[in-house]
């Protein structure tokens, strides 16, 4: 062990400024229904017992309540909970008009998901007593403008990590800064796997090592410390700890899908090929959206016997038109029906996904040499068929999700798959459209 004063470390001003919104889903829900307001109210993706909780509200998490948890023990843990079906394109809109709030106050340097900005802290911002002034006035302007329920923990730190984990430190509606001077001495009290980066692989990893708190970690020497981490710049999470601000690392996006839990009685056969090919349209408008194309096709599921994903995929020509797409897809079906076939129960999926995976952008597009042959020629299907596809794009938006597509999208033999929002991920508003 190495004390950390015996180590030079840079300066470590107030840098960041971390806002999290307090039961975020289950706030809007009560914002919009004031009939919901200071009641247990649980958010869910569809109306039945069997589905799971993606947001309580302040009151519901007081009887244990909390994302991830089954409906029906949620009812058990509280007889007066109330179950809204979750509103994701509402959802969206209130988190535009959040950041759109936090700009007036400071710029938004991070949109880090659904309920959550960081924002950098300028040298006329970053002295104690003005930190905590702009995160009050940031507070206040929110339920002002966008709605008394719509309270927010604040972290302001060194760098974006402390900043995050400070946030996490006093819910709800919490003010929490984290002082060079107080680290890393007071993060001792928090757990491993309140650290983002940090899950139960890691904390074994770190135990083989010797370390099972904060505290052992920080009390090594940086190189100690990322050796116990493992992986490049091992070191890294020791000075995030304490407070050195260190750049961010680039990241690109590798891959565009969607998945959907299927209803009970929608699991079979015929349900699941529809389902999957909805999912792939959405995907592949997504790529154009975005002006990506993709190399491979995966499809992926979970049966309902089995807690595993099955998955098969297929090359693909550098494409972003849904009919080639939609091709591959179908040659992948007799795939999982094999393999639905040999389990117990017969065909009976919960879960059905699409990703396009090695993306690339779409750079210097030139205009097909085989755009006038005729229709029916192999060179000239795609050339036509992606511009059908980019029609169909323009025409969606303008009046609607659905307007028009490829084959059925409704009636009883298909779930409704509507735009959600993923963990980390806000859909852009167009993608309610599609």
């Amino acid at each position: 062990m190495v004390p950390t004063d015996s180590l030079i470390l840079p300066p470590r001003p107030l840098r960041w400024l971390f806002l999290d919104l307090n039961s975020y889903f289950a706030s809007v829900e009560q914002q919009l229904n004031p009939a919901l307001r200071g009641k247990p109210i649980l958010v869910a993706p569809v109306d039945s017992d069997t589905t799971v909780a993606i947001a309580a509200s302040v009151e519901a998490k007081r009887y244990g309540i909390k994302t991830g948890t089954p409906v029906w023990e949620a009812k058990r843990l509280c007889r007066d909970l109330i179950v809204t079906p979750a509103r994701h394109e509402k959802y969206v809109e209130y988190h535009d008009a959040i950041v759109a709030e936090v700009w007036k106050h400071i710029p938004v340097t991070k949109v880090c998901s659904i309920d959550e900005v960081a924002c950098r802290l300028l040298d006329n911002e970053n002295g104690r007593d003005a930190a905590i002034a702009l995160a009050h006035r940031i507070k206040a302007g929110i339920r002002a403008n966008i709605g008394e329920c719509m309270t927010s923990s604040v972290g302001i730190a060194p760098n974006r990590l402390l900043a995050k984990l400070a946030s996490d430190m006093q819910k709800p509606d919490g003010l929490i800064i984290l002082d060079a001077e107080t680290l890393p001495e007071r993060l001792y009290d928090l757990a491993l796997r309140d650290i983002a980066g940090i899950g139960a692989k890691m904390e074994r990893r770190l135990a083989q090592d010797g370390i099972n708190d904060i505290r052992q970690l920080c009390e090594r020497r940086p190189r100690d410390a990322g050796t116990a981490w493992g992986g490049t710049n091992g070191d890294r999470l020791w000075y995030l700890l304490h407070g050195v601000d260190l750049p961010e690392k680039a990241t690109q996006s590798r891959s565009i899908g969607h998945s959907h839990v299927l209803s009970p009685g929608k699991r079979g056969v015929e349900a699941v090929r529809l389902t999957a090919r909805r999912l792939a349209l959405k995907a592949t408008s997504r790529l154009r959206r975005k002006s990506y194309r993709s190399r491979l096709l995966v499809l992926h599921a979970r049966f309902e016997d089995d807690k595993s994903t099955w998955r098969a995929s297929r090359k693909l020509a550098s494409t972003q038109d849904s009919f080639a797409v939609l091709a591959a897809l179908e040659t992948l079906f007799p795939q999982l029906y094999a393999a639905g076939k040999v389990r117990p129960g017969d065909f009976q999926i919960r879960m059905i996904g699409v990703t396009l995976a090695e993306i690339e952008p779409v750079t210097g597009e030139q205009a097909s040499l085989f755009g006038l042959l005729d229709p029916d020629d192999p060179l000239a299907r795609e050339t036509r068929t992606l511009s059908l596809s980019r029609a169909m794009d323009r025409i969606n938006e303008k009046f609607g999700r659905n307007a028009v597509s490829l084959g059925p999208q409704s009636g009883g033999r298909i779930d409704r798959v509507g735009t959600k929002i993923a963990f980390g991920r806000i859909p852009d508003l167009d993608e309610f459209h599609e």
